[in-house]
């Protein structure tokens, strides 16, 4: 992967590199369930980074990984909708400070059967963030850099199976999943 300097990294060259958010095709993404997350972009012309939840250990379903605020859409809900009101809900992110960028292709998570929409919203630098105590346990702040040095294809023992798969790490963090692949689109298309 390429470095980004700061002046490469501009809100309108990143929109350019999106989907529209209403663009974003399932192509070869496989999924029964529909959920949408929000990758919550700073600080984009200083040292731009990405906000993260760690989820609660004893959830019953991602227990303790790393992702992006999301869930599943309420009825009648649109998934931009979807993704900036769980955003609100797990970190406290107020959608009118979110200005949405785009969306990135759908990925599928293997085990549980979602197709995940992403959409890219830029937030101001310092805002101050509220988890959620019933789901989140901890709100990370990562730096594109740091997680581009992280990247790695790891192998990983999931439920009893080795599975080698891309990850992040960045410290003691470990970005897996299909929030990896999430990321990887987006770094893919931040570079392009």
């Amino acid at each position: 992967m390429t470095d980004l300097t700061p002046v490469d990294l501009t809100p309108e060259a990143l929109r350019a590199a999106l989907l529209k958010p209403g663009e974003a095709e399932p192509v070869g993404a496989r999924g029964s369930t529909d959920a949408a997350v929000l990758a919550p972009l700073f600080g984009l012309l200083e040292r731009p980074g990405l906000v993260f939840t760690e989820r609660r250990e004893d959830l019953r379903r991602h227990g303790g990984e790393i992702s992006f605020p999301g869930g599943r859409p309420e009825p009648g809900e649109d998934l931009l909708t979807c993704a900036l009101r769980e955003a609100e809900e797990e970190i406290g992110l107020d959608p009118a400070e979110v200005e949405v960028l785009g969306a990135l292709p759908p990925v599928s998570t293997v085990v549980t059967g979602y197709m995940i929409h992403a959409f890219v919203g830029l937030i101001p630098s310092g805002l101050g963030f509220e988890p959620n105590p019933a789901e989140v346990a901890a709100v990370l702040l990562l730096h594109l850099d740091e997680l581009r040095e992280g990247f790695g294809m790891r192998r990983l023992i999931r439920r009893g199976v080795p599975i080698k798969t891309q990850t992040y790490v960045v410290g003691e963090h470990l970005v897996w999943g299909a929030t990896a692949r999430i990321l990887g689109l987006l770094l893919d298309r931040a570079e392009a």
